[in-house]
């Protein structure tokens, strides 16, 4: 049911004390609701219906605020209108009877101040109006000291364990992460109240290459100096301290989103307990021909000078040729998007053949070029060879019908093994040489030749273009669509280089993961993520694990050198390497490898580990594996892993697979997924964007200028800043409100539908923010109406209820029911449907303005019977919205009345979830509520209609067609009048005379509603748009008619749609009868009035 019109609840609350008025309890501090819970999904598709409700929604706050401004305006005329010495004795004499002043009652809801860590001292009053820092103020410092986020290892109560995933140590939580734990939070509070021993894991992870390039970025600012100026070991240390210094900020941030984790348990990726994992990981995998050592293609960058991941590579599609900015090259840019075509000569000055390519510096170092065999066009050509034009090197023309498309361009391709992937895979099928002609850093090297060695790879690509025209084998350049790999740290051009590097084979690994799926073992929500699990995991390559940086866990394995290597230029041997957890151990094994007197000398592999194999183990080492801690026993595997779904391959199926192989089960029974967030233009979220929001920001509430302060004091270049500072202004031009957790939370999770993207909108959340205020209000009207002496009944009669009263507790009933169920089947936008649908529409909206007359009235044992179940549905109505609002719903749930001699918890946290009471559910109240909910939307609708002003209280007549419909509007004539804001309820039965002079309009097929306009309205324009309406339904039948005896139409059109012409026609007839009859009531009002 929707809320009141805005005024309605001050114009209801005479005559409680004046202080009431300025309660609002009105739908125009809501923000925009969730769909309704309880429309069938059948008749109408959710999203559509959402929209339409939320435009309706805004419309009626609109005029509410436009109602309340006018009634405020003219409060204040009227006030001024009494001055002079009379009024102000009058105001004096008024204040003085009213109680205490504003300043005192403000004193007197001043939360007094609490001791960090003991429970929270409230006010003897509720504040005004809900203010998110002070209700969030103490509470979580209290819930962490009292322990409640801790687990009890000797409970037998059934154990629900998550672990965080670790955020990067790199500075601040962005919103994404807000999410996360907001999923998180909502679901760990709701199993720890629904009687799980639960645990929270928090940790942080390491974030090799994210850190390394955070600090090294520091460095050059503040003291222009780079990593190598420093050395390793210094490096290292500036790390630590960095991260010593920044790396309380997320868990500071933690606190403030209220995640419930249990503190004495924090970990970080290098902690020893952690790092101590790794290794035995390593050296397991190791032992067990899991992990080796190959020269293979990786992704390089050249400005990082180490190899990335895949998930460190973003994408750019080009769809021709661009200029692009590349690190480095200053103002200079480079272009891509373009295929070069150039000649190889054919040895023995026979011809020549023509490939293309879109890197064409890499032709310094092709060492093929292949044909397709079965291609007539070079038949000749097979076995042949052409020769290098730069650097003389005889190159054979191979035969590959893998690779070679004859339809494609020329049917003939350069092969260039070490730095390109399809290449290289060409090459290791034709034993091709591999020729890697860059350094690190990216210039040519000597491999190049001397023309172009140590020159920049994109100058070289000019250079080289030239050289090929000066040399007469340039052939032209096209547009070429592509996609251009970009390092996501350093925003450099990917480089497909060939190097030396640690790997895991991961093909049994994958297929044991894939079989925990299959069989169940392991469920991945939303379903439609598993086809991406299957696909990945079935077409795994072996994942490359050393990366070339400083930061990080270094790799444990030494190279061993031999005595009888002295003097000699050798190339690194694989056989050469040995592992250990230690240098110890490593000597061990290579003394029992080489025998003790020919080594000469043991050197630690300087690289370290990708972030993502500790990472992977993170589900185990955080309890204490490889030892066999209590902890692992009790709390390994886990229930739960939630995250992002674009990290299911990089960290969850890692996870799986290393779980699986090193402990012998699954990590966790469950992977839910969430969607990724962009902004509100449906942007990835970037910081050279300007559209990355810290939830602090969005907590507490920033300036604009607070916002570009926060850009300068980055490590964004002066071009990024000014770039990102447009988009701030452009997207926050007054900053971002102060929307507390709570409200954060909520709108986080009530985005979160299980679709691939969240659009977030700010705005939203600052909407409900101020429903935040509306929870605030209602619990402080309800506290005035239960009284300072009352104590909840320990019984309760239903059957003695008021309707009213049985019908909210029906209500209660199926949102704790809804609710449930929701978050069961991991419906989490549905569940803050249901919850937010409850408080705002059902008991703010309805019960308390309902239940108004009767807190008015002197039957004292209906008053007893409405404030218990007041109480009711707000202690349990509370406990219900807890793991969405946990600051907000603690506070208030402090301050409900207690029942005497039963045993309450001490906490909302710890209480127990709300049940479903079967004698609660009330099928005849509900029946009676939905008959009144029609009339009042009826009589809402009229009024709206007809433009009545808020304040206007005309008469109504129901008229029914049934008995049975007679009966209820009779017995429910009272909420109706009170909901429609009408001066008079009548009900007649089906011979009862309608009265003249009122509008009219159906509420069902046995009801009528008449809404009496006399004085209220012009009736000569009600007549008048009366006859336009009906002109425009005539016309409609009339065109209705003309197709449905259209020749061909009964046998021609289908029959459902045949149906639905003959149902439409039925409701304009329908109207057109109902306009009659109103048109004849305001001709009869008109009459009476002349």
């Amino acid at each position: 049911m929707a809320s009141l019109d805005g005024a309605n609840g001050a114009a209801e609350a005479a005559p409680l004390p004046e202080k009431m008025a300025a309660l609002n309890l009105s739908a125009d501090a809501a923000p925009p609701a969730p769909a309704s819970a309880n429309a069938p999904k059948e008749e109408e598709d959710p999203e559509k219906k959402k929209k339409k409700e939320e435009k309706a929604r805004e419309k009626e706050a609109k005029k509410a605020k436009a109602a309340a401004k006018a009634a405020a305006a003219k409060a204040l005329e009227d006030a001024k209108g009494k001055g002079g010495a009379d009024g102000n004795a009058k105001k004096a004499d008024k204040k003085k009877k009213a109680g205490p002043t504003e300043g005192a009652l403000q004193a007197d809801s001043t939360d007094p101040p609490t001791t960090p860590g003991e429970k929270k001292q409230l006010a003897p009053a509720m504040a005004p109006a809900f203010n998110p820092k002070a209700v969030e103020a103490s509470w979580y410092e209290w819930w962490s000291k009292c322990g409640f986020f801790e687990p009890d290892l000797k409970s037998d109560k059934p154990p629900y364990v998550i672990v965080i995933p670790p955020p990067n140590v790199t500075g601040a939580l962005h919103i994404g992460h807000a999410l996360t734990n907001a999923i998180q939070d909502t679901i760990v509070r709701w199993k720890r109240m629904s009687g799980y021993n639960t645990l929270w894991v928090p940790g942080t992870d390491h974030a090799g290459i994210a850190t390394q390039v955070v600090v090294e970025k520091k460095l050059m600012k503040e003291r222009h100096i780079t990593r190598h100026d420093l050395g390793r070991e210094q490096f290292v240390e500036e790390v630590w301290k960095w991260k010593n210094e920044y790396g309380d900020t997320i868990f500071g941030q933690l606190r403030r989103l209220g995640s419930s984790v249990d503190w004495s348990r924090q970990c970080f990726t290098m902690d020893e307990k952690l790092s101590n994992a790794v290794k035995e990981a390593f050296v397991r995998m190791f032992q067990d021909g899991l992990i080796y050592r190959d020269n293979r293609l990786v992704n390089w960058d050249c400005v990082l000078k180490t190899a990335v991941s895949d998930i460190e590579v973003d994408y750019v599609e080009l769809t021709g040729r661009q200029k692009l900015r590349v690190p480095g090259y200053g103002d200079n840019l480079v272009e891509f998007g373009a295929i070069t075509s150039f000649a190889y000569p054919l040895e023995g000055g026979e011809g020549e053949i023509v490939v293309a390519t879109t890197r064409p510096e890499t032709m310094l170092g092709d060492t093929a070029v292949a044909v397709h065999p079965e291609d007539p066009r070079y038949a000749h050509l097979h076995g042949k060879f052409v020769v290098h034009p730069f650097n003389g090197r005889r190159l054979p023309i191979i035969c590959d019908a893998e690779l070679v498309d004859m339809a494609f361009g020329t049917g003939a391709v350069k092969i260039t093994p070490a730095h390109d992937p399809n290449d290289f895979a060409v090459g290791k099928r034709h034993n091709l040489e591999f020729v890697n002609m860059l350094t690190d850093d990216g210039l040519v090297n000597d491999a190049g030749g001397p023309e172009f060695a140590g020159k920049k790879r994109f100058e070289v690509r000019e250079l080289l273009v030239a050289a090929l025209q000066e040399k007469g084998l340039y052939r032209g350049v096209a547009d070429n669509p592509m996609r251009l790999g970009i390092c996501s740290r350093s925003k450099d051009v990917i480089e497909p280089m060939i190097k030396p590097q640690w790997y895991v084979k991961c093909d049994d690994l994958a297929k044991a993961a894939c079989d925990a799926v299959r069989s169940g073992e392991l469920e991945i929500v939303p379903p439609v993520f598993k086809d991406v699990w299957f696909r990945w995991l079935e077409n795994i390559r072996d994942w490359c694990i050393s990366r070339q940086l400083w930061w990080g866990h270094r790799i444990p394995a030494w190279y061993v050198t031999l005595r009888a290597d002295s003097g000699k230029l050798l190339t690194e041997q694989s056989d050469r390497w040995v592992v250990g957890r230690d240098e110890a151990e490593a000597r061990a094994a290579a003394e029992a490898r080489f025998g003790p007197s020919e080594i000469a000398e043991l050197t630690q592999d300087p690289d370290v580990l990708d972030t993502w194999f500790s990472s992977g183990l993170f589900p185990f080492s955080v309890f204490g594996w490889p030892d066999g801690t209590a902890d692992l026993a009790k709390f390994y595997p886990t229930q739960l892993l939630e995250t992002g779904h674009d990290i299911l391959f990089f960290w969850v199926a890692r996870m799986v697979m290393m779980g699986m192989r090193l402990t012998g089960k699954v990590p966790f029974k469950q992977v839910y997924l969430h969607a990724m967030v962009r902004d509100a233009h449906g942007r990835k979220m970037s910081k050279t964007l300007g559209n990355v929001i810290d939830p602090l920001d969005v907590i507490e509430g920033i300036t604009l200028a607070e916002l570009h302060a926060k850009l300068d004091a980055g490590n964004l270049d002066p071009k990024e800043v000014a770039t990102a500072k447009k988009g701030q202004s452009e997207d926050f031009p007054n900053g971002i409100a102060e929307c507390g957790a709570d409200a954060l939370r909520f709108a986080l999770v009530a985005y979160t539908t299980q679709a691939r993207d969240i659009n977030l909108d700010i705005q939203r959340v600052v909407g409900y923010r101020l429903w935040c205020n509306k929870l605030w209000n209602a619990t402080k009207y309800a506290m005035m109406n239960l009284g300072p002496d009352f104590e909840p009944s320990a019984t309760l009669d239903v059957e003695q209820l008021e309707m009213g009263s049985q019908w909210i507790l029906s209500m209660l009933n199926r949102a704790v029911a809804g609710t449930v169920e929701a978050l069961e089947k991991w419906e989490l936008s549905a569940a803050t449907t249901i919850v937010y649908d409850f408080w705002q529409y059902k008991l703010c909206g309805v019960f308390i303005e309902i239940i108004k007359p009767i807190m008015q009235g002197s039957d004292a044992a209906a008053k007893r019977r409405t404030r218990d179940t007041l109480w009711i549905c707000l202690e349990a109505g509370l406990r219900l919205l807890h793991p969405f609002m946990p600051f907000v719903t603690e506070e208030l749930w402090q301050r409900l009345p207690k029942r005497a001699g039963a045993a309450t918890a001490q906490s909302i946290m710890v209480s127990e979830y709300p049940r479903v009471v079967p004698g609660w559910h009330r099928p005849q109240a509900e029946a009676y509520m939905a008959l009144v909910d029609g009339a009042v939307h009826t009589v809402r609708s009229l009024r709206e209609k007809f433009k009545l002003e808020p304040k206007a209280k005309p008469a109504l007549v129901l008229v029914c067609k049934t008995e049975d419909a007679r009966q209820t509007l009779q017995l429910g004539a009272q909420d109706v009048r009170t909901l429609a804001s009408a001066s008079d309820v009548q009900v007649l039965g089906a011979s009862g005379e309608p009265p003249a002079g009122a509008a009219v309009d159906i509420v069902d097929e046995n009801i009528q509603a008449y809404l009496v306009l006399e004085g209220l309205v012009d009736a000569a324009k009600e007549i008048a748009k009366l006859a336009k309406r009906s002109d425009e339904i005539n016309k409609q039948l009339e065109a209705l008619a003309k197709k449905m005896a259209a020749p061909g139409y009964q046998e021609k059109v289908p029959a459902n749609v045949q149906e639905l012409d003959a149902s439409k026609g039925d409701k304009l007839r329908e109207e057109l009868d109902t306009i009659a009859i109103a048109r004849q009531n305001f001709e009869k009002l008109s009459s009476a009035g002349s």
